[in-house]
């Protein structure tokens, strides 16, 4: 370790006859400095990415920055000179140095070169940078009019958002482009988009596919951007999502793979209760649940359950459940049956009212069929129709 001398050993050493020389480094400039400081952030990348920073628009905004600032030191011979000595992965090798020129590399000035405005200068704070494609994008995604047939795709937006509150659909986070495709919903800026028509793909100056889009909004705008500028949009949003296909997976046992883990069972009950109502639809009047127990399990002591009518049960019908969320089930089967519901209040073994739930006036070949639908993912296109006592096609 380096020993530091006082003034007063200064002084016994000079009694001594030894001459004390203060080590003296060159200082550097400013601008030295930060070429130093930013060749070392190229130097840094390369370490963690195995590789030099690269231009072009898809590339991170930190790597195009570098990948210019790298290109300008290699283009001036005082900005060689001096980090060569520290370019021991050999960087600057096969650059061709011009004469000194004494402008700075100011990072706004390298942003400039990428068509990027910084509205704060230093580096480290570049929290609003947009690049002109990005811009681009954006303009895009604003520049919307308004729909003139909305009310074509008004019942899509309607369906796809009870969909969502049933469970059939769901959102997850976007991932990538050839996601974007006719028919397909997404949300965007806090609103959902519909994917209506994909005009004919193209390749861009950098080889990459892109398609002109018409996507509707569910605030009766539509927009005629590029697939691209919709990915980057959704990109860009930190809440953008794509809605999922209204498809249930794999429900039931016949469906079970060797990975699959029972979930449940859907029930169907019969009520055995002699109450006016139940006695005389009795044929009808189902109650339709989902356990994550044995259904003998379930509906054991019955008849001292309200939600059961204080009465005993005749199980008509089960379903094995496989990779499902029980709960977004039950609520998708009760909102399909939810015009049925059976309108009754009892009373529970202490003489309180109650009104139970999951109990509709619902044939059982239809339940059947509902449960089917849900099986191969059609249920988003039905609904019941109480007066016919069947599922119909939405129109």
């Amino acid at each position: 370790m380096a020993k530091q001398f006082t003034e007063e050993d200064d002084a016994l050493l000079a009694e001594l006859g030894v001459e004390v020389e203060e080590k003296k480094t060159a200082a550097r400039t400013p601008r030295e400095e930060r070429i130093i400081a930013g060749f070392e952030e190229i130097q840094r990348f390369v370490d963690e990415h195995g590789r030099s920073p690269q231009h072009g628009e898809d590339r991170d905004i930190f790597e195009r920055l570098y990948a210019v600032r790298l290109d300008r030191i290699g283009e001036q011979q005082d900005c060689m000179e001096l980090v060569e000595p520290l370019d021991h992965q050999g960087l600057l090798s096969g650059a061709q140095p011009v004469p000194v020129n004494e402008e700075e590399l100011d990072d706004d000035a390298l942003l400039a070169e990428l068509g990027i405005e910084a509205e704060v200068s230093p580096l480290t704070e570049l929290k609003h940078v947009r690049s002109s494609a990005e811009k681009r994008a954006a303009e895009e995604v604003a520049g919307r009019e308004r729909c003139e047939d909305f009310e074509t795709f008004k019942p899509l937006f309607e369906q796809v958002q009870k969909e969502l509150e049933s469970g059939l659909r769901e959102t997850r986070p976007f991932e990538m482009k050839a996601e974007i495709e006719k028919g397909r919903f997404f949300i965007v800026g806090g609103q959902k988009a519909y994917v209506a028509e994909i005009g004919e793909m193209t390749l861009t100056d950098q080889g990459r596919t892109d398609a002109r889009l018409r996507v509707i909004f569910d605030n009766g705008t539509e927009s005629n951007m590029l697939m691209r500028s919709l990915q980057r949009a959704l990109n860009k949003d930190e809440a953008g999502r794509r809605i999922t296909d209204p498809t249930a997976g794999p429900l039931f046992s016949d469906d079970m793979i060797d990975a699959d883990e029972a979930s449940g069972t859907i029930y169907v009950l019969r009520s055995k209760s002699d109450h006016p109502l139940v006695a005389d639809n009795r044929k009808l009047v189902h109650k339709i649940g989902v356990t994550n127990m044995s259904v003998e399990k379930r509906i054991a002591g019955a008849r001292l359950q309200p939600t059961f009518l204080m009465s005993d049960v005749e199980v008509v019908a089960t379903y094995d459940l496989y990779n499902i969320n029980r709960t977004k089930l039950e609520n998708l089967i009760h909102r399909i049956f939810a015009p049925a519901k059976l309108d009754i209040q009892i009373n529970d073994r202490f003489g309180n009212p109650v009104v139970p739930r999951e109990w509709f006036l619902v044939p059982l070949n239809v339940v059947d069929e509902a449960v089917e639908r849900i099986k191969d993912g059609t249920i988003g296109g039905f609904y019941y129709d109480v007066n016919n006592a069947r599922l119909e096609r939405r129109a």
